[in-house]
Order: structure tokens, then sequence, then C-alpha cells
């Protein structure tokens, strides 16, 4: 653990750096927060401050690496609260380096992804069943090697993490202790393993693995700590949902009794045979699966029956699950402003620990007793300088501090320079070529018009057109019977055309201004991509012409080529989207989400990595093909007649055998037909007749995990991202195509809701630093 506080100098411990009284301001103007500043002085001694006078060129490069690392700090939104020496501040910056993180994210996604090779290996090209072929198994010590380098790597992690921070915060900080335990524990496993030669029957290390994605991200932390704030609302409208469904199943069980006449009990028969039938029929109704199956047996002996089940389905699908949505929306994001607040509570920390590093920093240059309340212009740019974030962001807080002209900055001051991290970035493009030619001027301004774009749009469609029409016409024509001219000679016009607008919008822009805008580039790579495609057939089977019916001559025959070509031809045709101003925005905010939303994926990601390892424990090989299948059917033989008798709608009679436990990539594709909830009710029936009838809880907590909690609470982020966004552009000056070109982050979404802190309790966070001495 360290002892030297931030502001201390090395030769003396008794530097006046070290005891800063904030009681009172020299500045009497109201502060960034809305309070008054008060002055602050320091109590010192004739020793102190001939100490203060002895600093050397050395503690100035300190506070400026420290007042450097508070920046980078408060721009990512991270906690100050680590070590403050030259040292562990070089390692501190190494540490969360692009090189360094980049490489620890690869070992998560390496200690995950080897969940797809090792036993049960996922490396077949079907998971069928019945046609599925020996996986190849890898030999004992391949996967248990790439594990353990991935636990001493995670090792050293957990080590660096813990030094930087000190052992009073080691102390508090419980991710930290659990992943210390999470890494012995996975490390005892391993070592079980290689005893038993890989031969184990379970390894609960697999389910422990997405800890180490969960710890490495903060946001992945508050949300999934949001989520556990956010369960006993959630709860209390899952217990209502839940008397609902047992009211309704007594009911339905007391309607659809046995009677005595055999013929009028299909529906006893079919859903209400006994209680656990019953609850499974109509909890699948909840979800609308097996509608209107369920209610058919009954409705078709007495039509006043279907009152049942409506009134079950209007009050539970459509009252209480939209209910459950409203919640989880209120609730989850009211604690997820919360956990915002506290990341805005980090920046503005950050930031004035660095402002306070370079206060004494140019008290000491200047070798004065009293405290100073500014700072000198000049070193906040160096620090500048030096700071690691995006350029655009560095410009920017750059030109506005060259824009103080009495040379210092205040407190306020300081702060107000990094409100440029919350605005709209606007992409600023190059400037286009200058010609001097008058007939080239007039080139440039109609080829760089918005007019001549729609031209090439409206070019795009025609080409739909003409694809749309070619496979009409050839729908139910035979390959050798099709007449490729036709469409072989509109391909070669519009890609020629496609070329010629690529060319044309380089020269009215320059290179630099057409790569510059995102359509520009997706649009000159497939537009590269079909050039070389249609060089490729024109080079293999020559030119269309009326006669042009060329035998196959490569790998892909002409109709395969040509296919691959209208397929990038219609993948182009996304070209329009930023021109439909609505499109647009839902096309950004869908962006946004995948840029932004990174953390409530992966939460997504561990839910299912979790699920996927208990249904291979639990199911892995229930599933097997029939008996009286041959045992050489496989999948070039698709058409195989299988004299076998199946019931209507079962999981047998589906064909679903592809979807099983036996391999992870199988296991995942399962737990996502469920979660879409379409005929999951076939999976519960299958695996309750090859297993046991327990098994309906594992389906059960799936769907409730993944498409009651997880899908509601995607579509309220849905919600929220949109009409922030829908807002942001009809309140705002920006144009439209630069809105598309704007990224929007989480935090911003809530910006306007935030409340900013006061200047008492920055200072007083400051005050509890376990490694900062400052004295109010």
């Amino acid at each position: 653990m360290e002892t030297d506080p931030l502001l201390v100098s090395p030769q003396e411990n008794t530097s006046p750096c070290r005891g800063l009284d904030t009681s009172s301001c020299s500045n009497p103007d109201s502060g960034y927060y809305g309070g008054t500043l008060r002055s602050r002085r320091f109590s010192r001694t004739a020793t102190e401050s001939a100490a203060c006078n002895m600093i050397q060129q050395d503690d100035g490069d300190l506070y400026m690496q420290q007042a450097t690392v508070f920046i980078e700090d408060a721009v990512q939104y991270r906690s100050i609260n680590h070590r403050v020496d030259s040292k562990s501040l070089r390692l501190y910056r190494w540490y969360y380096s692009k090189i360094c993180q980049w490489g620890l994210g690869a070992t998560i996604f390496v200690i995950l992804a080897v969940a797809f090779i090792e036993k049960p290996s996922s490396l077949t090209v079907t998971s069928d069943v019945r046609y599925r072929m020996a996986p190849w198994e890898p030999p004992c010590g391949l996967t248990e090697s790439i594990e353990i380098v991935c636990f001493l790597i995670f090792v050293a992690d957990v080590a660096v993490k813990s030094y930087l921070i000190g052992w009073e915060e080691f102390r508090k900080n419980k991710w930290l202790i659990a992943y210390i335990f999470v890494i012995a524990f996975s490390m005892l496993d391993w070592m079980v393993s290689l005893g038993l030669h890989c031969e184990e029957a379970l390894r609960v290390r697999r389910l422990l693995r997405p800890f180490f994605l969960l710890q490495n991200s903060s946001l992945m932390k508050k949300t999934l700590k949001c989520i556990k704030r956010s369960l006993p609302e959630i709860i209390s409208v899952m217990l209502l949902l839940a008397v609902h469904l047992c009211l309704f199943t007594m009911f339905g069980m007391l309607l659809f009794a046995r009677g005595k006449d055999s013929n009028g009990n299909a529906e006893w028969q079919a859903y209400f045979r006994n209680l656990p039938d019953s609850l499974t029929s109509l909890l699948v109704l909840l979800t609308t699966a097996n509608n209107p199956d369920v209610m058919i047996p009954a409705y078709s002996k007495n039509r006043f029956y279907c009152i049942f089940f409506i009134l079950f389905c209007g009050f539970g699908t459509y009252f209480l699950m939209n209910l459950l949505t409203a919640i989880i929306y209120n609730q989850f994001r009211g604690y997820l402003l919360i956990s915002i607040q506290t990341s805005l509570l980090r920046r503005r920390l950050g930031i004035r620990a660095a402002f306070e590093v370079m206060c004494c920093q140019g008290q000491s240059m200047a070798g004065i007793n009293e405290h100073v309340e500014t700072v000198n212009t000049e070193m906040v740019l160096k620090i500048l300088q030096g700071v690691h974030i995006k350029p655009f962001y560095k410009e920017a807080i750059i030109q506005k501090t060259q824009q103080c002209t009495d040379g210092s900055i205040s407190a306020n001051q300081f702060q107000k320079l990094f409100d440029e991290l919350d605005k709209d970035t606007i992409k600023q493009y190059p400037p286009k070529p200058d010609y001097q030619h008058v007939f080239l001027q007039k080139l440039q301004f109609i080829f760089s018009h918005h007019y001549f774009s729609l031209a090439g749009n409206v070019v795009a469609l025609a080409n739909m057109v003409c694809i749309c029409t070619a496979l009409v016409i050839d729908a139910d024509k035979a390959v050798s019977e099709r007449y490729d001219y036709f469409l072989g000679a509109i391909n070669c016009f519009f890609i020629v055309y496609y070329l010629l607008e690529m060319i044309l919008k380089i020269f009215a822009f320059g290179f630099k201004g057409y790569v510059s805008h995102r359509s520009n580039i997706f649009d000159g790579f497939v537009t590269v991509v079909l050039l070389c495609l249609q060089i490729t057939i024109f080079a293999t089977y020559s030119f269309p012409h009326p006669r042009w019916d060329p035998d196959v001559k490569a790998l892909m025959s002409l109709w395969e080529m040509v296919r691959l070509v209208n397929m990038l031809i219609v993948f182009r045709f996304l070209r329009i989207i930023p021109n439909i101003k609505l499109m647009a925005l839902v096309a950004s905010t869908l962006l946004d989400l995948v840029k932004n939303l990174r953390a409530f994926a992966g939460i997504l990601v561990v839910v299912y990595y979790v699920f996927a390892v208990l249904g291979i424990m639990l199911f892995e090989g229930v599933i097997t093909a029939p008996g009286n299948m041959s045992a050489v059917v496989n999948s070039s033989a698709p058409n195989t007649t299988v004299n076998y008798t199946a019931t209507c709608g079962t999981y047998e009679q589906l064909e679903y055998w592809p979807n099983n436990f036996d391999d992870f990539a199988a296991t995942l594709v399962l737990l996502y037909n469920i979660m879409v909830v379409n005929n999951w009710q076939a999976f519960m029936d299958a695996f309750a007749r090859y297993s046991t009838p327990w098994s309906k809880l594992y389906f059960v907590a799936w769907w409730l995990t993944s498409s009651v909690m997880w899908v509601n609470l995607f579509v309220a982020l849905i919600l929220e991202n949109f009409i922030h966004k829908w807002d942001r552009i009809h309140h705002s000056s920006i144009s439209d195509e630069d809105q598309a070109e704007c990224q929007m982050t989480v935090q911003s979404m809530f910006r306007e809701f935030l409340k900013e802190p006061t200047e008492e309790e920055l200072l007083s966070k400051l005050e509890q630093h376990p490694h900062l001495n400052i004295k109010r």
C-alpha cells in the first residue's frame, strides 16, 4: 500500500502541497456547479516554506504526469482512487493502453471460445442427431493448455489491478476479491481435469468463465447492479402472473374435467389431463405459441369455451406482460440513471483532481507560500498534448483553452473546458479540390450536388426492378433453360454506371473527401467488388451476346456468378438509407445500440453461456435418433424416407432433431429458438419425455430470463435511444446528414436528467482519496 499522498514532494513529506485547507476560497464568483467557491489557504511553517522552494524539476514532471492520468480517468469515467507515484502511474497508463486492453479482451474471447472445441466438440457440419458424424475431439491437454495460459494472464491482471488501487481499496472491491476466488477455483478444477486425464464428468469452471467478461467492463457491472435492484419490482409482477396462471389452471381443470362421454374429452386428453400439463398448456398460451391449437378441441365442442381462453390471454398476455415491460422500463431506467450519475461524478472528480495537481505545481514553480487558485494556460496546453483521448475532442478542448486570453484558468473554467466531451461530434470533411478552369468548376458543382446522389439512387432502384423482373420470369425455369443474356447485359450497363458515378464523385470531392463519408466507403467498396466479379465473368465466359450460352468453365457456373453479382447489387441498394430521414434515424439508432450498448449485449452473452453450459450438463445425449433409422443415413441423402410415426406438432414430427444439447453451438441455437418462443412447447415436451418432467423448469427459467426480462429490457432501451435521438433531431440545428454521423453514448441519453456535483462534494471526495492527504 502506498503511503505518500498525491501532492507531496518526493524530497520532503512536509511540503506545503500536502496540507490543503479547502475551507475557504478567494474567488467570490459563482462556481461551475451553482455554488459559491470559497477561498483556500495553506497553514505552513517556515520549514515547510523552505521545503516547497526546494522542489526539483522531477516534482514538476510528476505533477504533470498525475494531472495527465487524472484527465484520462475523467474522460473514461474511471475511478481516481489509485496509486499516484511515478512508477505506478507509468504502470497504470500501460495497463489501460489500447494494446494491453485489447490483449485482455482477446484472452477473455479465447477462454469463452474454448467451449466450441472442447468436449463435446461443435466441429461437425450438422447438429442433426440423424446425420451427424462423430466429431473431432481435442486430445487431452490441448484445451487445458489454452486455459492455463488464459488463467496466468488473469492472475497477472488481478495482480496489477490490486497493486494499483492499494490494499485499502482492494478490501472494498468485491469484484476483485471474487475475481481471485474464481481464478483459484478454476485452476483447482483444471488440476482435477488433468488428474483424471480429461475424463471428468463435470467441469464446473465452464460455468465460471463468463465472470471474466463481466468483471472487465465497468458499464456491464453497473448494468448488472441495476438489474439486481430492479428485481423486486419485476418479481412482484411475476408473482401476479403466477397467481393469474394458477387461478386459470384451476378453472381450466374444473371446466375441462374428464366426462363420461369419451368423445367429449379431447380438451382434457390433450391439454388438461393433470396439473403439470394444465400449467404447461396455459403457460405456453401466455406466450401465444400454441394459440389457437390449445382451444380448438373445446371450441369445436362449444363456441362459448373460447371465452375462457380469450379472458386468459387478454388479461395475462396483453395486460400483465405489457405492464411488466413498463415496470422494467421505468425501474431499470431509474437505476441506470443513478449509475450514470456516478459516472458523471467520476468525471468531475478526475478533472478537479487534475486542477488541484496543477495548482500545486504552479505554486512550487512560483515559489510562493499562498495557494494559487488558477493554473497557467500554457501548463494546461502542455498537459493536454500528452492526454490520450480522441483527436477531435483534444482539438476542441485545446481550442477552447487557447481562447482564455488572460493567461490563467480557474477551477470553474477548467471544468467547463471538458464540456466539449458531452457535445455532439460533427465530422469535419476535407475541402473540395480547387479547380482553376471554369468548366471543371461547373462539373464539380454538378457531381457534388445532392441531386446527383439522388439520381444514383434512382438508377439503383431501376437495377433492383430489373433483377426482380428477371427473377419472376425465371422463377419456374430450370437453370439450363434460363436465358442469361438479358440479365448479363443489364448488369454490365449498371456496373459501368456505378463505376462512373464513383469516379465522378472522387473528381468532385477529392479522394480524401470521398472516403470521409461512410456511405461513400460502403458504396465504393461494393462497386469495386462488383467490377472485379464482372471482369472475372468476362474473362471466363466472354462478353454477353444474343447467342450467349456458355458451358461451365470454372468452379462457379455462370448462373452462380450472376447470382452473386445480383446479391451484391441488392446489398448496394442500402445506400438509399442516409437519404431517407426516418430510415436514417432508425439505422443510426441501431448503430448507436451496437456501439454504445455493448454492456447489455455482454450480459446477454453471459446468460446464454451459463444456460448453455447448464443445458449440456443436464441434457447432453438425451435426444437419440429413431431406432429404426438406418445407421448409414447421412446428409447426402436428405430425402430418405423414415418409417416411423409421430404425433402431429411434436419434436419428432416437426423434425427438430438439430435442436439439442449435444454440443455448445447447437445449444446456443436451441436457446435462441426458445427465446423466440415459437413452438417452444415442442422442446419442453420432448425433453420431458426423453429425460425427466422436471426438465420443464430449465426451459421456463430460460424463457423468463431471456424472453421476459431481457427482451423487455432491450425494447425499453431501444425506445429510450430512439426517443432521445428523435427529440434531438427535431430540436437541434445540426443537419440531417451530420446527425447520421453523430455518435451517441449511454451517458448522453440521460445527460439532461443528471445533476452536477457540488463543490463541497468534490472536495469531500478528494479528501477521502486513499492516496491523497488533503486537509480542509
